[in-house]
């Protein structure tokens, strides 16, 4: 029998396709899963009480993936050498909603996903905090699997 229930958002996992290796898709936070549709206005000659709307192709935010720093990690090496020799080799990026059982309820793949920025937290002596990395992504466009 099946139950509804809202999932919770704390319990996921990210696997860049040909490169995550272990530890590499834990992530403490994963944004940008939106698209928007925008509209065009289109006036007629003669119709003055309105204009119509028509609708014109999906609009997608970047990915963004932040987590703890990690030293050696084949994930920001990738965005790394994409970004410094400005050579782009597109992964495709899967993110799993997990349930209590550590299975999938919800998947969502970025296809052609490749870094546009890569940035690391502040550096203050005054704080107790772990240096946290964020790896912003830009790709053709995402699909909800299941």
């Amino acid at each position: 029998m099946a139950q509804y229930y809202p999932p919770v958002g704390f319990y996921f996992k990210v696997n860049v396709i040909g490169i995550t290796g272990q530890n590499e898709g834990s992530f403490q936070e994963v944004s940008g899963l939106n698209v928007k549709i925008g509209v065009d206005e289109v006036v007629e000659g003669g119709e003055n009480r309105y204009v119509h709307r028509m609708p014109t192709r999906p609009k997608y935010e970047n990915l963004v993936l932040k987590r703890g720093m990690l030293l050696g990690s084949p994930l920001i090496t990738w965005a790394t050498h994409n970004i410094e020799e400005f050579s782009f080799y597109p992964k495709t990026i899967v993110v799993n909603l997990m349930d209590e059982q550590s299975r999938p309820i919800a998947t969502w793949k970025f296809i052609n996903a490749y870094p546009v920025s890569i940035k690391i937290s502040d550096l203050k002596a005054q704080d107790n905090a772990i240096v946290v990395e964020t790896l912003e992504l830009c790709f053709d466009y995402f699909d909800k699997v299941n």
